[in-house]
């Protein structure tokens, strides 16, 4: 299990606990083995959970609400920027192309999954800032859509 090196009164033991049980050790020291009885129970450590959050894209601009009724759009000025560190696989619109919401732009590769960025605005792609193959951060600036 563990391995630990004592120094005690400039004697050098080295020490290799190999089972713990309720409050009996088992361990080895330089070679002999011993059982040992502690005064309390000893709690094994406790692994920590990993609570991943959900993954959406964040932009600069809030994202359109539909409120059941079309509204001609001007468009929406903002960015669309990466959810989670990964790599652009495929970039599926080019500047100057008109994107709804919804709209698939890009597959970002993450953990050896794919996973789809999608428009939360409409407008015009007025820049691209990565390539095919580019490893982004969480919070990079991908793409940008003006008016």
């Amino acid at each position: 299990m563990k391995k630990y090196k004592f120094t005690i009164h400039g004697n050098q033991y080295d020490v290799h606990i190999l089972n713990v049980e309720d409050n009996i050790i088992e361990l080895e020291v330089n070679g002999s083995a011993y059982e040992v009885e502690v005064d309390k129970t000893i709690q094994p450590a406790k692994t920590p959970r990993l609570v991943r959050q959900r993954v959406v894209p964040s932009t600069d601009t809030t994202p359109s609400v539909g409120t059941g009724t079309k509204i001609p759009s001007t468009g929406s000025k903002g960015t669309i920027k990466s959810p989670l560190p990964g790599a652009v696989i495929t970039i599926m619109v080019k500047v100057g192309d008109q994107v709804k919401i919804g709209q698939k732009l890009m597959i970002l590769e993450a953990m050896k999954m794919e996973n789809n960025i999608d428009s939360d605005k409409e407008g015009t792609v007025t820049a691209i800032h990565v390539i095919p193959g580019q490893s982004v951060m969480e919070g990079d600036v991908l793409i940008e859509i003006g008016g």
